[in-house]
């Protein structure tokens, strides 16, 4: 961005909340038995991330089950999220899931814009077909209804291979403030991280890390390219979905090691738990079949959820994984919220 060009203030402004590093979970999506809106859990569960020191949210997303367009449910947990949020003293930045052809996306964009969520984060999940320049159209359209958070989602779960050229070009589109990589791939990460520092785009778009599997080492790393420099500022992942309040204080540990010459040893025992502690509740061993529903497991046991059901009925935990989310739990409390969840849940449950 060339030194003249003038910046809204507003996109500004998002863009210097989204630098100072946050915490944005990826909102889970409360049912009843009958797999219908459970609203009081639905509004416990936002907050316990903003009274946790979320600094935003992501609503409508992989994790709150993109399957809620077909039943309705994108407007409702969209508006109670936002509503909720709102409680809180310092409101989080809201981040709504955005995907589909682009007629459905620009009015899911719109929808989002109206509520007043601060960002769009787009999903090119099911647009497989279409070439480079087909894609940035599609971008370029729902950029200009909401501000934009890319999202390179890993081909396991439904998302397709963006090369480093799509990437510098999507980059330099002016409304795009950031983006979440999360292709579960060092060589696929380097591809964005590449095409910001290609571009010259390190201070308008922030990156974050969507890498569950490597959250602590992404977050620690610092990217050199030809002369410049960026890293991941923050998170945006369905693992701080659970363990929010330890999220928040591990982001601040990263944020005082980067300041350091050198990271400590604790830095990379630290990454190599919380991989383990995803690899448990994102069931990694079955391709993550059962990661929405790892993610219910653990806040079911807490008591914010009622049960670990999702609106489809095949998706449920995997054959082992009920063990393994035992095992970890018990190897890491330190990465747990049980004690802090325990002590406000009716208060968030009201």
């Amino acid at each position: 961005m060339a030194a003249t060009e003038l910046v809204p203030a507003g996109l500004a402004e998002l863009r210097r909340r989204l630098a100072e590093g946050l915490v944005i979970p990826a909102h889970p999506l409360a049912l009843t038995p009958e797999r219908r809106l459970d609203e009081r859990r639905q509004r416990a569960l936002t907050r316990y991330y903003t009274a946790a020191g979320a600094g935003g949210l992501a609503v409508g997303v992989h994790t709150t089950q993109f399957a809620i367009r077909a039943v309705g449910l994108l407007q409702p947990v969209l508006e109670l999220a936002a509503e909720t949020a709102r409680e809180h003293d310092r409101a989080p930045l809201l981040i709504a899931g955005v995907c589909g052809p682009t007629e459905q996306a620009v009015a899911e964009a719109e929808l989002a814009a109206g509520l007043g969520y601060d960002a769009g984060l787009l999903s090119l999940a099911g647009l497989g077909e279409l070439a480079n320049d087909d894609l940035l159209e599609h971008c370029r359209a729902i950029a200009g209804v909401i501000p934009l958070f890319g999202f390179y989602l890993q081909p396991a779960v439904g998302g397709r291979v963006l090369d480093v050229d799509f990437w510098r070009h999507f980059v330099s589109l002016e409304n795009v403030v950031g983006i979440k990589v999360a292709p579960f791939s060092r060589y696929r990460t380097f591809d964005v991280v590449r095409a910001v520092l290609d571009t010259g785009r390190e201070e308008q778009v922030v990156l974050y890390t969507g890498n569950d599997d490597s959250i602590v080492v992404d977050l620690l790393s610092r990217y050199r390219l030809d002369g410049r420099e960026a890293h991941m500022a923050g998170g945006l992942l369905g693992q701080w979905a659970v363990g929010t309040a330890r999220a928040v204080d591990l982001l601040a540990r990263i944020k005082a090691w980067r300041s350091e010459e050198s990271i400590p040893a604790e830095a990379l025992t630290l990454s190599q738990e919380v991989t383990d502690l995803n690899a448990a509740v994102f069931d990694a061993a079955n391709d993550f079949a059962g990661c929405v529903a790892g993610i219910h497991e653990v806040l079911r046991r807490q008591g914010l959820l009622a049960g670990t059901w999702c609106l489809d009925p095949r998706e449920r935990l995997s054959t082992g994984q009920l063990g393994e989310i035992d095992r970890v739990e018990h190897a890491y409390p330190h990465l747990r919220d049980d004690d802090y969840v325990r002590s406000h849940l009716d208060e968030w449950l009201r």
